[in-house]
């Protein structure tokens, strides 16, 4: 496993790291606790020392297996751990935003962790208007100066959002949606976190499991599961799109790739093997809901870079078939 440096923080941190969302609530499907903590063995075993949550994650649980994994590790002190706050549904917003919501949200991420400081402490796609407004991260200066977090970042769900975080100072962080279907980062964004020295935090490589290479026409989702949608009229749960795309195209799409992909990948190396190859990437956090999963993401690190001309052409694949069929927020 290779490590980035997470920039102003100081920090190094392992290049793959592990989104949490999945292990905390019945979002991707449920997951039994003992299938979860092995699960965070298995990425910490394998070098994974970034680990992403959040406290909306099954209220908390995702955060409190975290803890429990911790307190199992006799080498505890080289794991990073970044939550997030703001979108917890008690007291709500705009509640979560006031200094007393973040205060104590604060202190039960605290608690369920286990620790006498967060590493990271994040904004949870919030509302723009309170992101530009700034008094939310005036909060977080004021935790950070009584020693509660260490730092903290904004996690956001597009470029317009992204860049209005980076006009606030002591921003350490940005968590954005970057991978083969959404490039824009590239050129909005990458440089101006460059000069910034802000640390940029991926997720959605796998496009929601667009890329991951196993997804099908005929795939089906658990009504709990957040991907699940009506196929009748293509109407989405979350939205009218999957992972940005109509769910049909997005499979057409990711097939287009696949004889794209080196046959010393799996097409979802293939696809975090593209993020790592950007520097101003500090870290790419996919989920897994399986032990085996980890392991096969946290082995990207090690494959070589995609060769130039490869990633040239999948930027005129995402120029000439991509772009103008992604939806929502960008």
């Amino acid at each position: 496993m290779h490590m980035r440096s997470f920039l102003a923080t100081g920090a190094s941190v392992s290049e793959i790291g592990l989104g949490t969302w999945q292990l905390g609530g019945t979002e991707w499907g449920d997951v039994p606790d003992d299938q979860a903590m092995a699960t965070l063995h298995a990425a910490a075993d394998a070098g994974v020392t970034f680990f992403d949550t959040a406290d909306i994650y099954g209220l908390g649980r995702s955060e409190t297996l975290l803890g429990r994994f911790l307190r199992e590790r006799s080498d505890r002190q080289r794991f990073f751990i970044a939550t997030k706050l703001g979108r917890f549904p008690q007291p709500g917003w705009p509640e979560n935003f006031s200094r007393q919501g973040v205060f104590e949200h604060t202190e039960n991420s605290l608690r369920r962790l286990g620790v006498e400081a967060l590493d990271l402490t994040q904004t949870h796609c919030i509302p723009l208007d309170v992101m530009r407004r700034g008094e939310v991260f005036e909060h977080l200066r004021e935790l950070k100066r009584q020693g509660k977090i260490k730092a903290f970042g904004a996690s956001v769900e597009s470029i317009e959002e992204a860049l209005a975080c980076l006009e606030h100072d002591g921003m350490a962080s940005l968590q954005i949606i970057f991978n083969i279907f959404r490039q824009k980062p590239i050129d909005a964004l990458f440089e101006k976190a460059k000069a910034r020295r802000v640390a940029l935090i991926v997720r959605l490589p796998l496009a929601s499991g667009l890329l991951s290479g196993k997804l099908t026409a005929d795939t089906t989702f658990a009504p709990t599961d957040h991907r699940h949608f009506n196929r009748d009229g293509q109407k989405f749960n979350v939205g009218e799109t999957f992972a940005g795309l109509p769910f049909a195209r997005g499979i057409e799409l990711a097939d287009m790739l696949k004889p794209l992909v080196p046959p010393e990948m799996t097409m979802a190396q293939f696809a975090l093997r593209w993020c790592l190859d950007f520097d101003a990437v500090t870290t790419v956090i996919p989920g897994a809901r399986r032990p085996e999963q980890a392991r096969m993401n946290a082995a990207a690190s090690d494959l070589p870079p995609l060769s130039p001309k490869l990633h040239e052409r999948l930027r005129r694949f995402y120029e000439d078939e991509v772009v103008q069929h992604i939806r929502g927020k960008y």
